[in-house]
């Protein structure tokens, strides 16, 4: 359930979507000033850019320098074109229940590559080498789907994020059962500032990552990055079936120009986390249980009936499980002590 719009005095206003989604938030006047840059001429299409090179070296400097870098427009589509280019319709994809591939993605990476998606219950969305286990049971079953790629995110879909420690094991996991680890990593800066890593060890064991930019202050744009070079051999073919191969590549790859080089990533990210750690504080004074660890800048309270009723008349947000009145609020770059205490005032 969302709540977008309250009445008030017989007309309509539109209420504070700030912490509905990151999303909301506007791009990073950093970032539209390198797209305002690179609109200057002409320049070779399909990422044959100078813009496109560039970034490409950034994304080596940060990954290591076997990383190879696709850009793309969306965040499903760099899920779907991550395990669409090592995938066959008789494999299987193991993901947590709660995966935004399962759930938000209108069932995108099984209409594209015919696989099957094979959910698993988590209580925090984050997967583990035990919960996988029971699903590789009978490899080269021909009645049976093949798992092929594990797909994780980082950070999950509940805020939480893996652990150095936890990402060491599921990648030694995967590798032990020849499966391909895959992080969906729409927000994986936030994960990084808030574990204290880089960008590196935030993905560190995946041989595929969809990096994210639009959730933390890039206009539009993510990354398709293939840290296992020996899996990219159909990216480029898939990437083009799937309607992602821009033309004008150099608006998507001159974002991540400054988005890397200049900490972009890191500075908003920091933000981000910040005002949702204040959040979470400000919700625990009042006595309102937190339902997850706030690793990013999600995050899930449980309110009541009154409570709900009464930040819907201000605030838009998610209204995550009615059945336990957990809410989940999010908090972009461009949020701000004002802004959380605003929300405060209402409980």
């Amino acid at each position: 359930m969302i709540y977008f719009f309250f009445l008030h005095h017989g007309t309509e206003k539109q209420m504070n979507i700030l912490f509905l989604s990151d999303n909301t938030s506007p791009a990073d006047p950093r970032v539209l000033k390198a797209v305002e840059d690179a609109n200057i001429g002409y320049a070779k299409s399909y990422g044959n850019d100078i813009w496109t090179a560039e970034a490409d070296r950034l994304f080596k400097q940060e990954f290591g320098s076997d990383t190879l870098y696709f850009p793309v427009l969306t965040g499903t589509g760099a899920n779907v074109i991550s395990v669409g280019s090592v995938l066959s319709p008789f494999h299987s994809v193991l993901c947590a229940e709660t995966a935004h591939i399962a759930c938000d993605e209108c069932g995108a990476v099984e209409r594209f590559t015919g696989s099957r998606l094979v959910t698993i219950s988590t209580p925090d969305g984050k997967l583990t080498p035990e919960m996988l286990a029971p699903f590789l049971r009978n490899p080269g079953f021909e009645h049976h789907s093949q798992p092929k790629v594990v797909s994780i995110s980082q950070t999950t879909e509940t805020g939480t994020a893996y652990t150095a420690d936890e990402l060491a094991e599921m990648s030694d996991f995967a590798r032990s059962n020849k499966i391909i680890l895959h992080i969906d990593g729409s927000r994986i800066a936030n994960c990084a500032a808030g574990s204290s890593m880089s960008l590196k060890q935030a993905a560190k064991g995946a041989d595929i990552v969809s990096f994210g930019g639009t959730k933390n202050g890039m206009l539009m744009g993510e990354a398709v990055l293939f840290l296992n070079p020996e899996l990219a051999e159909s990216v480029k073919y898939v990437r083009k079936q799937y309607g992602q191969l821009l033309s004008k590549m150099r608006y998507v790859s001159a974002q991540f120009i400054p988005y890397l080089r200049d900490g972009i990533w890191l500075e908003n990210a920091d933000s981000a986390n910040s005002t949702a750690r204040m959040l979470a504080d400000g919700f625990s004074s009042k006595g309102i249980a937190i339902k997850y660890p706030v690793k990013g800048n999600a995050v899930f309270a449980h309110l009541s009936d009154e409570q709900i009723k009464r930040l819907s008349e201000e605030f838009a947000f998610y209204v995550w499980d009615e059945s336990e009145n957990l809410c989940r609020f999010v908090c972009p770059y461009t949020a701000s002590k004002a802004d959380v205490d605003g929300l405060l005032t209402l409980i």
